[in-house]
């Protein structure tokens, strides 16, 4: 495998304006991001920019970034468009797409969503984190994975993904992590997809591939990155990654 790794960013966000400029320690949060992504060593980074603002945030530091339509209806279409510019002749076959509001990502989870694409049934790989918190497993802002993991096996395909508590009965509930790895093929044929029934229904973007037969395989990690969507969310990435 020959992986791309995409950041899509843009400078809407209702809770956190200009969310990807955010100041921390002296750099803007999409420049934490892009190390992040540069530490895991898989393939070349770049950033796929809403706005100019953050194309310059990222080359004043050395970093790739491209320009993309900022009316994109989703990241999964920015992404697409960031790759067909950077590499045209398709020389990646892999696709990581790594959220731009995860400044203190372990690398080491970027590695593990590479993992399910092993088995070459699979379109799209992701992540998944055990659920310890008894509120997170009622809480429709959970996204569940509908998943099953053998006795020590860590990848898994995912049947479905949901907001309600599922699976029924004892056992564990896994909380699906939004950072996602496409066969570029798999990627290609996502983006020109309509929007699926149960993905309006659920607002899950990833039901779109599973109700047009895709396959998505699920890597369960130990850890939860933060995602900052709010000032608060921004103080705490400062203090993690303060010094």
């Amino acid at each position: 495998m020959n992986p791309l790794i995409v950041i899509p960013a843009r400078m809407a966000a209702t809770r956190l304006p200009n969310k990807p400029l955010a100041d921390i320690h002296g750099e803007p949060m999409i420049v934490h991001c892009w190390r992040r992504a540069v530490e895991c060593e898989l393939g070349p980074v770049v950033v796929a920019a809403g706005e100019q603002e953050i194309v310059d945030a990222i080359t004043a530091v050395g970093g790739q970034a491209v320009l993309t339509d900022p009316n994109h209806p989703s990241g999964s279409d920015r992404v697409w468009e960031a790759v067909q510019k950077v590499d045209p002749d398709g020389k990646h076959d892999v696709i990581i797409n790594i959220q731009g509001d995860l400044p203190t990502l372990d690398p080491a989870l970027i590695e593990a969503s590479v993992a399910p694409l092993a088995e070459g049934e699979v379109d799209i790989a992701t992540l998944v984190v055990e659920i310890t918190d008894e509120e997170e497993k009622v809480a429709p802002s959970v996204v569940k994975a509908f998943v099953g993991f053998e006795d020590g096996r860590t990848v898994a395909r995912a049947l479905t993904f949901t907001r309600a508590t599922a699976p029924y009965g004892e056992g564990p509930l896994y909380h699906h992590i939004g950072l996602y790895t496409y066969r570029r093929d798999a990627l290609a044929r996502f983006v020109a997809l309509p929007q699926g029934v149960l993905e309006k229904r659920e607002k899950l973007e990833q039901l779109r591939a599973l109700e047009n037969g895709m396959r998505i395989d699920v890597s369960l990690v130990d850890t939860i990155p933060l995602g900052v969507d709010t000032p608060k969310d921004l103080e705490k990435a400062r203090r993690l990654l303060q010094g």
